[in-house]
């Protein structure tokens, strides 16, 4: 009988769409050129869209979920990867139309998977995860745009989520100025010990947008789009830049032309899932050298696969604080 293993997998009819924990074989998965022993997953924000069927990120049915994941290649037929190899995958659109992490094993392209950076093991990796990677790309795009720590104050929103949090800590240990905003006044003892110099509440954000206000920030890392992300523009030092990278608010943006064409404001772009290697590869080697793994261990909470479900409404619901590793 073929070895099996457990998987999340998500099936839809025409009750709806649902959600178990199988048992499954490797004949059972996608194709790929490279199959990987899954060590480590994680939950992120659009996993929990994808397991709760809130929003229709999963295109192909059934499906395994999880767009990260780390382990050890168990078989390959690409180039450069051989058995044995520790790998990590990021996006690409696992977890959406590929089957992904949420499981003991995955294959796929080669092309897809970035070797485990040295000084970064398996689950630090997935403490990482998607989230991490998106916001050291924030960082660089920050970087790119001649953001340096004696521009000024750089905010934070969403900031004790995953993005945020390990943006605020990768700031910090640049020696950034860092602002956090959050509606979870609570943690902000948390957020402090991340290395944000402030708090700010996220509430601050929430109302109509002017289409300039005082300007008080020489970059921004945002995740909430919409009225925030508005408002963050609004507010921005002559030639400050944000990076947005997420939608947790909405897709829309209620804002004007008056803070580029009158202040020069930038207005970056990031895109984790389709990121280009290259790139992709430059941002995992700075988290190797950027982000405090001490402090990452302190954001981060360890699951099982069996809890994966409950953390999914968690994350959406806003009850889950920093980085949650599925230990497979």
């Amino acid at each position: 009988m073929a070895d099996t293993f457990r998987a999340l997998r998500i099936d839809k009819t025409d009750a709806g769409q649902t959600v178990a924990i199988v048992e499954l074989t490797e004949a059972d998965l996608m194709e790929g050129d490279v199959t990987v022993a899954v060590s480590h997953s994680t939950v992120n924000y659009k996993d929990g869209l994808a397991i709760t069927g809130k929003v229709p990120v999963v295109r192909k049915f059934p499906l395994i979920p999880g767009i990260d994941f780390a382990g050890t290649v168990t078989a390959s037929t690409h180039a450069g990867i051989s058995a044995g190899d520790k790998v990590v995958l990021n996006g690409w659109g696992v977890g959406e139309s590929h089957d992904g992490g949420l499981a003991q094993r995955a294959r796929v392209k080669g092309d897809w998977l970035v070797p485990m950076p040295q000084g970064i093991d398996a689950a630090h990796a997935m403490a990482i995860g998607t989230a991490g990677y998106t916001a050291m790309l924030c960082v660089m795009a920050l970087e790119d745009q001649g953001v340096a720590p004696s521009s000024g104050e750089v905010l934070v929103t969403g900031a004790a989520g995953g993005v945020g949090s390990v943006a605020i800590s990768i700031l910090s240990k640049l020696g950034y100025a860092v602002v956090a905003a959050t509606g979870r006044t609570s943690e902000e003892a948390y957020l402090k010990d991340l290395g944000a110099a402030s708090i700010i509440d996220r509430a601050e954000f929430n109302t109509p947008p002017k289409s300039l206000a005082r300007s008080r920030w020489a970059g921004a890392v945002d995740v909430a789009g919409s009225t925030t992300l508005a408002n963050v523009l609004s507010q921005m030092n002559y030639g400050g830049t944000v990076a947005a990278c997420g939608l947790a608010q909405g897709m829309d943006l209620p804002s004007s032309v008056a803070p580029f064409i009158l202040r020069g404001v930038k207005l970056i772009g990031v895109d984790s899932v389709m990121c280009p290697k290259p790139r992709r590869l430059q941002a995992w080697q700075r988290l190797a050298t950027d982000l405090d793994l001490e402090k990452l261990d302190h954001l981060t909470t360890h699951i099982t696969l069996d809890d994966v479900e409950k953390a999914a409404r968690d994350i959406l619901a806003g009850k889950i604080r920093g980085r949650l590793v599925v230990d497979m």
